[in-house]
């Protein structure tokens, strides 16, 4: 018989949090009815100044088979907070998070530029990408190096080795899922293997407390000028400089994008 419930959640408290948080935000999405080109990332809002939605994009579900999926899978990865003896743990666990959230949704903006400027695939200008399935992928990639004989659970009865599990993962949910965005669980890999073998490191509470001020700064910004939310005690006002010919550079507020139809 295994542990009873509320001595896992003691033992793994960091990914019991951030659980309930994406399924609260879930539960709210349904309730007002929100959809993915409110909360999404897409290559178009990025441009526009939507910065916001690297992190709304990371903590938001809409469909319940996309969050059961990922929130089951993080549950067994939690693991990970009770492996301080490895020089993991708790702490590492949130650092990390942290920074599979941000450089996993940089990575795929960078892979879109790429896609859409270099190789001309305009689709990809308008793909909308929403999900904790990056921070998923990466956490299975540091633990997939970090211990290798582990087991990833998922909903309970199905069990992969965890050596295998991100690219059997991968295409695990490219066949269920079709409109899963391959290109985000790749950059969750990516940015889990650049962790996993040291490439990306050092993060401590210093740095880590540091990186959640300055995205909390950027994400506020963003919202203001994007025209999302208006926060009356945040005033950005427009700038021009008078030595530059013409009329100047401006910095103005970018409107909300109408909403788009293609979903990944």
């Amino acid at each position: 018989m295994g542990k009873p419930l509320f001595y896992e959640i003691l033992e793994k408290p960091a990914t019991s949090c951030i659980i309930g948080l994406c399924t609260l935000i879930w539960f709210y999405i349904q309730k007002k009815n929100i959809g993915y080109s409110h909360v999404g990332l897409s290559y178009e809002t990025a441009v526009e100044g939507h910065h916001w939605r690297i992190i709304t994009s990371a903590f938001s579900h809409i469909s319940v088979l996309h969050l059961v999926f990922n929130m089951s899978a993080l549950w067994s990865l939690g693991v990970v907070e009770q492996l301080g003896h490895m020089g993991l743990g708790a702490a590492y666990y949130l650092h990390y998070s942290l920074v599979l959230v941000v450089l996993s949704g940089l990575l795929v903006l960078g892979s879109y530029h790429v896609l859409i400027n270099r190789f001309k695939f305009e689709y990809f200008r308008r793909v909308t990408a929403v999900g904790y399935s990056c921070v998923v992928f990466g956490w299975m990639t540091i633990l997939s190096v970090k211990q290798p004989s582990s087991k990833l659970n998922l909903f309970g009865f199905l069990s992969l080795p965890i050596s295998f599990a991100p690219f059997e993962s991968l295409i695990f949910t490219s066949i269920i899922v079709p409109q899963a965005s391959f290109l985000g669980h790749l950059s969750g890999i990516i940015v889990g293997y650049s962790i996993a073998w040291g490439l990306i490191h050092g993060m401590n509470n210093y740095w880590a407390v540091s990186m959640l001020g300055w995205i909390l700064i950027v994400f506020g910004i963003s919202l203001k000028q994007s025209g999302a939310y208006d926060f009356e005690f945040l005033e950005i006002e427009s700038v021009t400089d008078p030595s530059l010919p013409g009329n100047g550079r401006m910095l103005q507020m970018s409107s909300l994008l109408d909403a788009r139809d293609d979903i990944v």
